[in-house]
């Protein structure tokens, strides 16, 4: 059991690592691209203050959302859609565009999140009850 709580530990820790380092890069005015409201929620629930900006609310086209952050006249964008099938395309797909236009997209975030809860959580509005499972889970399990 106590294998199982410091693996769970770890993974909580580099979740929150992660986090922290978003919550500065968004400090320093890196803007970061989610699927919708929802995952704007969780982002600020988890103390990311920064310019988030929802990608599928407002109806709004690929090429909208592009436009949009051609606009921001920033170097740099973070993606962070979900981690499912379609959020990784559109991340794919945003990648490509946002490369074309001469901003720098930022996955690092993503993919660092994706290779620590891929088989857990399929977006990013799941993340904070994420954590607080995990929690729980580590507290049973140091019990």
């Amino acid at each position: 059991m106590k294998a199982i709580s410091a693996l769970m530990k770890e993974k909580e820790e580099k979740i929150q690592l992660l986090m922290g380092c978003l919550a500065e890069e968004t400090a320093r005015g890196i803007p970061i691209v989610v699927e919708g409201k929802r995952d704007v929620e969780a982002l600020r629930a988890m103390g990311i203050s920064g310019r988030i900006i929802p990608a599928k609310t407002g109806r709004k086209t690929f090429m909208e959302v592009v436009r949009e952050l051609e606009e921001c006249e920033t170097r740099e964008v973070i993606l962070l859609l979900d981690f499912d099938r379609k959020g990784r395309e559109w991340t794919r797909r945003l990648e490509r565009h946002l490369e074309g236009s001469g901003i720098k997209p930022n996955l690092y975030f993503w993919n660092g999140l994706l290779e620590l809860v891929w088989t857990d959580v399929k977006d990013v509005e799941g993340l904070p009850a994420y954590l607080k499972n995990l929690r729980a889970k580590m507290g049973k399990a140091e019990q």
